[in-house]
């Protein structure tokens, strides 16, 4: 998959303007969790060549970026938790689920 990387604070000011036109997805990725691994791996599955045209992904790797996560948390007013999606449009974040919530089905109904 190709989503966009998730590698600095600065990319969440894009995230909020790209929000308001297009809705954003941010997958939160712990690579040492198993769980964390299994979530991603189904999410990508599931992925659609044209989903590109419906939703603005990102991905994090928490281990390796746990300030964004944190800044994330703040900007976006939810609960840390990882693995996590989190649905932002309008600049604000709309949805989040975790672990074993987070569903491919579930993420297309809401955007």
């Amino acid at each position: 998959m190709n989503w966009n990387r998730l590698e600095s604070i600065d990319q969440l000011v894009e995230i909020k303007e790209k929000s308001l036109e297009k809705p954003v997805l941010i997958f939160k990725h712990s690579t040492r969790c198993s769980i964390s691994s299994m979530v991603w791996d189904r999410l990508k599955r599931n992925w659609k060549t044209e989903d590109f045209d419906r939703v603005d992904p990102f991905f994090l790797d928490l281990i390796a970026h746990r300030d964004i996560s944190n800044s994330i948390s703040k900007e976006f007013d939810v609960y840390h938790e990882s693995p996590q999606i989190i649905l932002i449009k309008d600049g604000k974040a709309t949805y989040d689920t975790s672990h074993m919530g987070i569903n491919y089905n579930d993420i297309m109904k809401r955007l």
